[in-house]
C-alpha cells in the first residue's frame, strides 16, 4: 500500500470533521430563539420616545395642532421601535 493513501484519508477525514463542526456551531439551534438579544440602543430609543410622549402629553394645547401631530408621530415611533425589538429577539 502506498504510504500517501492513509495520510490522504486521515487529512481528508480531519478536514471533513472540522468543516462539519464549524457548520454545526454556526447553525442556529433551538436555544437561539430562547434567549433575548441585548438591544441597548433600541431600548434607549424606546425610553427616549416614551419620555418624549410624556412631555408632549404634559405640554400646553395651544400649539396650533402641531403638538397633537407630534404626539401621533411619537406614538407611531414607539410602536415601530417595539416591533423592531420584538423582531430582534426572534
Amino acid at each position: 500500500m502506498n504510504a500517501w493513501k492513509p495520510a490522504a484519508l486521515v487529512s481528508t477525514a480531519v478536514a471533513v470533521l472540522s468543516i462539519g463542526y464549524n457548520v454545526a456551531l454556526a447553525a442556529p439551534g433551538p436555544h437561539a430563539t430562547d434567549v433575548a438579544v441585548a438591544q441597548p440602543h433600541m431600548e434607549a430609543a424606546l425610553a427616549a420616545l416614551q419620555h418624549a410622549q410624556s412631555e408632549l402629553q404634559s405640554a400646553e394645547h395651544n400649539k396650533g395642532g402641531w403638538r397633537e401631530l407630534a404626539l401621533q408621530g411619537v406614538e407611531k415611533a414607539i410602536t415601530q421601535t417595539q416591533k423592531g425589538i420584538a423582531a430582534g429577539n426572534k
